[in-house]
């Protein structure tokens, strides 16, 4: 038996039987459209939405994991991660125990936490020039 005789069936995931899924991401494609329109974009708070089993997999598998995962660590763990459609990420954060306290979808060039602050910046500088007289 050789290779060209095997049958391949690629198959997609069917949203169309699963409501709040295809919805979500009939929004995510929306913000994304505004995103690359006008440059504005948005979040969804998935702790807020009613998720029957099932459909919160199904959401994070149809969004796929990108190129880009960044892991924080401030009040407790968080989760930055680019979807496999650039401008959509998926972001976690969790407290001190581990518990997840926000999980959003935002549909941004880059994610607000993972811009340097200002006065994160002059502290840095300062740090850096110290070092530079030292």
């Amino acid at each position: 038996m050789n290779l060209e005789n095997i049958a391949i069936k690629v198959e997609s995931p069917d949203f169309h039987s699963v409501g709040n899924v295809r919805a979500l991401l009939a929004e995510i494609a929306a913000l994304l459209q505004k995103l690359v329109d006008a440059g504005e974009g948005g979040a969804i708070d998935l702790k807020s939405l009613p998720f029957a089993p099932g459909e919160y997999e199904q959401l994070r598998n149809a969004l796929g994991q990108g190129e880009l995962t960044a892991h924080l660590a401030a009040i407790g763990p968080s989760e930055i991660m680019e979807t496999r459609f650039p401008g959509v990420w998926w972001l976690t954060h969790c407290n001190a125990d581990g518990e997840i306290v926000a999980d959003l979808i935002e549909v941004t060039f880059l994610p607000e936490i993972l811009k340097s602050q200002a006065e994160d910046m002059r502290d840095g500088l300062e740090r850096l020039r110290q070092m530079l007289h030292d």
